[in-house]
């Protein structure tokens, strides 16, 4: 019985590929022109289609291009030039020598910078917690940097929008800006699988996480969009998506201005000789600390020695006595909120990735801290404990390269961003993997330079830019497949016209 139904099977088949071959014989020229057709509009459609041209958004008065890279017309960096020495806050008693700082630069922009684009240039000048320390203690002398140091740009061929000092938040913000800007956290991912993404296909934000040298800014979107202190609130619409943004900056905690508050705080109750756990044993070193200003006024009644400027300081190269004496520094007994970072501030409960970038990756990178794979809380604080109980001759040995100034101060700005990140912004052992010292992103520098500088020429738009429909590399793909359709048809309609006995000859 098995036998003769596999004989019927087999019959029945026969059957059916003789009249598809009857069919197909009968009719392959309207398959071929039906295929040839379709193709030759499937290639006119995605053409048309992928290249018309877009519409321009506007952001203000500024108009900006869609074509970009990646539709959203990212920019780049081309060049960097550092200006040597301190910033412009130290000039306050040297007016006339901020032409000869700023020559440097701006001659090196001139050269790089085509001369038929100079006059079309924009220049910005912003000055951050340097500037703002300097403008709270005396603005007189703040308004003639500035004036200052616009006179000197004004000099040269490009388009200056001016100078001014920017506010605490401001950099945070612009920081928070950058970091997401370069890593393409503002725009969404098309693929080939889903070529028109959901309102709900966004990619989580980055914080940030900026240290200078009289500031520290931490920049976040929180989980919860309520808050409880609208002052550290900021809100933005980029690209088509609402942010609701965390910032503060903590004045006179960035590193250089958190020594000051150190020594300040370890001058009390000595002998005028402050013996550094921070520093190497065997260094020696004569600061000025009071005459620093707005940082450390707070101890100055508390001290026998003010107004003693020049202090002696002798290293005992001590990190645990380093560690204890940088957490005072931090006052985490008193907060008004449901949660706080120190000093009564503010802190909604950590969220997501951080950049850390300045200071944290500059520090982080001397001891080769700076990939996700080497750093974890335990390593850092390893290497603290060996780097900081080096004496000093052993250190300037090894480390023959480096200045003085800079290197003399690397175990206490190390120890000072562990305590910051772990005790000031709670950070722990677990959530530290989250913290990515970053220097650079796709060749550009990271910091809020040029968060400020998209903000100033409206380069980021409100709403997300027109694009093409279709990610370049899907739209090839679909260009070759349809192509390649069209050259099968041809050929298979020449054979069929030189020699048509090819396709009948097995029919009956």
């Amino acid at each position: 019985m098995s036998g003769h139904l596999l004989l019927m099977f087999s019959l029945l088949l026969l059957i059916l590929e003789s009249e598809l071959k009857v069919f197909c014989s009968k009719n392959i020229l309207s398959i071929l022109g039906f295929s040839c057709i379709i193709a030759v509009i499937a290639l006119l459609a995605l053409g048309l289609t992928q290249n018309k041209a877009l519409p321009e958004n506007v952001k203000g008065s500024s108009l900006w291009p869609a074509e970009k890279e990646n539709d959203t017309g990212v920019v780049t960096q081309i060049e960097e030039c550092k200006l040597k020495g301190p910033g412009i806050s130290s000039f306050a008693k040297k007016l006339n020598e901020i032409h000869v700082y700023m020559t440097a630069c701006m001659e090196r922009a001139r050269k790089v910078i085509p001369s038929i684009q100079h006059t079309e240039t924009p220049v910005y000048l912003g000055a951050t917690a340097g500037m703002r320390l300097l403008r709270m203690e005396n603005k007189q002398m703040a308004d003639k940097i500035l004036t200052v140091v616009a006179s000197s740009i004004s000099k040269y061929p490009f388009d200056f929008q001016g100078a001014r000092i920017i506010s605490g938040q401001e950099e945070g913000a612009y920081g928070w800006i950058t970091v997401n800007y370069l890593l393409g956290k503002f725009t969404q991912k098309l693929s080939w699988f889903n070529l028109k993404p959901s309102k709900d296909d966004t990619q989580e934000t980055y914080g940030a996480l900026d240290l200078g040298g009289a500031s520290t800014q931490i920049t976040f979107v929180p989980r919860n969009e309520t808050t409880e202190s609208p002052d550290n609130n900021l809100y933005f619409r980029l690209y088509g998506k609402n942010y609701n943004v965390y910032t503060h900056s903590f004045l006179c905690y960035g590193k250089d201005q958190a020594l000051f508050q150190k020594l300040a705080l370890g001058l009390q109750g000595t002998n005028g000789i402050i013996r550094e756990p921070c520093f190497h044993s065997g260094y020696r070193r004569k600061m000025s600390v009071f005459n620093e200003g707005f940082c450390t006024k707070r101890y100055e009644l508390n001290s026998s020695f003010y107004p003693l400027f020049d202090v002696d300081i002798h290293g005992t190269g001590r990190f645990q006595q380093c560690q204890q004496s940088i957490i005072q520094l931090f006052n985490t007994s008193y907060c008004p909120y449901s949660s706080c970072s120190f000093n009564g501030v503010f802190l909604p409960p950590l969220q997501g990735q951080f950049g850390a970038f300045s200071a944290f990756y500059y520090v982080m990178e001397f001891f080769n801290f700076t990939s996700q794979e080497s750093t974890s809380v335990e390593k850092l604080t390893e290497k603290l404990e060996e780097f900081c109980a080096q004496r000093w001759e052993e250190v300037e040995k090894n480390f023959d390269d480096v200045k003085e100034k800079y290197l003399s101060e690397y175990c206490f700005s190390g120890t000072y961003i562990l305590v910051l990140l772990l005790n000031g912004y709670h950070f722990t052992a677990e959530s530290w993997k989250n913290i990515h010292f970053m220097n650079k992103v796709r060749s550009t520098s990271v910091g809020w330079t040029l968060g400020y500088m998209l903000n100033l020429t409206n380069k980021i738009p409100a709403e997300q830019p027109l694009s093409a429909p279709l990610p370049h590399s899907t739209y090839v793909f679909l260009m070759v497949l349809f192509s390649l359709i069209l050259l099968a048809v041809i050929i298979v309609g020449i054979v069929v016209f030189h020699k048509p006995s090819y396709l009948w000859k097995d029919v009956v």
